[in-house]
């Protein structure tokens, strides 16, 4: 090939290049549709506008404290402090890492709570959308089902130690026991009950700690750590006896 052949081929190559160049310009230039939102705030002019804004607040106050009654008014709390227990009773440091951990308990939380959600959609979501219930009735209608298991979990003691401190008068029938007396009752009385099945948890691995523990020193390796020889034995034990299985049943089995 001479050197006029060559001078093409490169001449060639040189106008694809910027002819590409040029086409994706003019793409990355093109408009590009993007949606367009917008939030308008000003004076209501209707009643109607009053209570929707006042909806809208609702709403956003129930959705922030969305965590909250996640946490403190289902099972989550009883099911991530007994899972915390179980992981340092094992002493496996970071295993089962805290995600996974708080994801089981999130959706054993949902099995747990299942009967009550469904009740609450069908009595009280349902129908309000629908528009067959006033708002007022659907709130009553979606606590109740809730009220009755937080009721269910607590204990008389934990309950009389919130009615006798509040302001409220002395009721004669649970029904009578007001919501924000009975959510703080529902959760001291799910936190000893998990610190109660979390020491029944600590009771098999505390003695292969104490076996494992006089064993060594009965044999002089005061310079062996015991923990480095128990997590071995600790975790056959929790292997044989199906641990993960008999800590969710005893989990489940203690709502009912």
């Amino acid at each position: 090939m001479n050197r006029l052949g060559k001078k093409k081929i490169v001449l060639a190559i040189l106008l694809s290049c910027f002819m590409i160049i040029f086409l994706s310009v003019d793409i990355v230039a093109a408009p590009v549709p993007i949606p367009k939102i917008g939030v308008e705030i000003g004076a209501a002019d209707t009643p109607q506008d009053v209570a929707l804004s006042l909806q809208i607040l609702a709403l956003l106050t129930i959705l922030t404290l969305a965590p909250a009654i996640l946490i403190l008014m289902t099972s989550f709390t009883r099911l991530i402090v007994v899972f915390s227990f179980l992981r340092n009773a094992l002493a496996t440091q970071q295993m089962p890492p805290n995600q996974v951990l708080v994801g089981l308990a999130l959706f054993l939380t949902f099995f747990i709570m299942a009967p009550v959600w469904s009740e609450i959609n069908q009595n009280a979501l349902q129908p309000y959308l629908n528009e067959e219930i006033t708002q007022d009735v659907a709130y009553e209608n979606a606590i109740t089902p809730l009220r009755d298991f937080m009721l269910k979990q607590t204990r008389e003691k934990d309950l009389a130690l919130f009615v006798n401190m509040s302001s409220a008068s002395k009721p004669n029938s649970p029904e009578d026991i007001p919501t924000y007396v009975v959510i703080p009752a529902f959760a001291i009385s799910e936190l000893k009950t998990a610190f109660q099945i979390g020491f029944i948890i600590y009771v098999p691995f505390i003695i292969i700690d104490m076996v494992v523990a006089s064993t060594l020193m009965s044999m002089g390796m005061m310079m062996l750590p015991p923990m480095m020889i128990s997590l071995p034995f600790k975790l056959l034990l929790f292997i044989l006896v199906d641990g993960w299985n008999l800590v969710v049943q005893s989990l489940l089995m203690s709502f009912h």
